[in-house]
């Protein structure tokens, strides 16, 4: 719908129109059926690429502008979000078209993108050999502080549990590895890529000379995650610290436990140690990576 009846809130006309889409994807039997409407798709899109790379550039030239005149719904859906100022104001919209012809719309642009990427793939801020951190190192000998009514408060790194009673003294988001932010992290990267395609390339680490495309980071960081359960070459799995059992003692060695968070530093698990809801995102990493 481009707009709504008067009278009626654009919230509801909104709400509508994303049930009509739900209602319009395609249901499956089971998940052998999904696997193969997914494997489907995929052949679809290199086949797609495969004829592509074959057109001569006045036919690329020529397909770009039928998509334009034939993708009318899309570019609804674009303008219903930028049509409220306030979105548009924050919402970056890439006007020309990124790799395979894809289009992008996202909070950030190319140039925003590699400044928030300099910063959090530096091994002495948010990077560690682990995964992600909740906060940057950096804060560890440069606290956040400030004062109010005559009381000083501070946010400093912390990469364990919290050293404060907040949120009952155990969970801690100023520090260490948590598998939520890491994985949307991550998924976010891919969408970038495929967007920016190879030509997009940043240093990973910062600082390191090394230059990776966006699915390379993201994988990088997938990498980075699963070590968390894999033994080292003494035999340790940073997951269990310091915990002899879980590296020696051959009824525990083999035991894998799935910790609510992960030290920002060493990997070692805290919290609850049964969190196979966000922590089992793990499996999904190792899958697409390969391992």
């Amino acid at each position: 719908m481009d707009s709504c009846a008067p009278g009626r809130k654009q919230s509801d006309c909104w709400r509508e129109q994303r049930e009509e889409h739900q209602r319009q994807r395609p249901q499956f039997w089971d998940e052998r059926e999904q696997a193969g409407h997914l494997r489907g798709e995929r052949e679809g899109k290199r086949e797609c690429q495969r004829e592509w790379r074959q057109l001569p550039a006045e036919g690329k030239e020529r397909h770009a502008e039928d998509e334009r005149a034939f993708d009318p719904e899309d570019r609804q859906q674009e303008e219903l979000l930028l049509r409220d100022k306030k979105n548009g104001d924050n919402v970056k919209r890439q006007r020309d078209r990124g790799q395979c012809e894809r289009r992008l719309l996202a909070i950030v642009g190319r140039d925003q993108l590699r400044n928030i990427l300099r910063v959090v793939l530096d091994e002495n801020e948010f990077l560690s050999p682990m995964g992600l951190r909740a906060l940057s190192r950096y804060h560890l000998e440069h606290p956040f502080t400030m004062e109010t009514d005559g009381t000083k408060y501070c946010v400093d790194y912390e990469p364990a549990e919290s050293t404060t009673g907040l949120f009952g003294g155990n969970s801690n988001w100023r520090g260490p590895i948590w598998f939520p932010v890491n994985y949307l992290f991550i998924e976010s990267l891919q969408r970038f890529d495929f967007y920016f395609g190879p030509s997009f390339q940043v240093e990973c680490p910062t600082g390191s000379g090394i230059m990776m495309t966006l699915g390379q980071v993201a994988a990088e960081l997938s990498k980075r995650l699963t070590r968390l359960f894999v033994r080292d070459e003494n035999g340790r799995r940073p997951v269990h610290g310091g915990d002899e059992r879980y590296a020696t003692d051959p009824h525990w060695r083999d035991l894998v436990l799935f910790y609510e968070y992960f030290h920002g530093d060493n990997g070692a698990g805290l919290g609850a140690n049964h969190q196979t809801g966000w922590t089992g995102l793990v499996a999904k990493m190792m899958q697409q990576s390969g391992e």
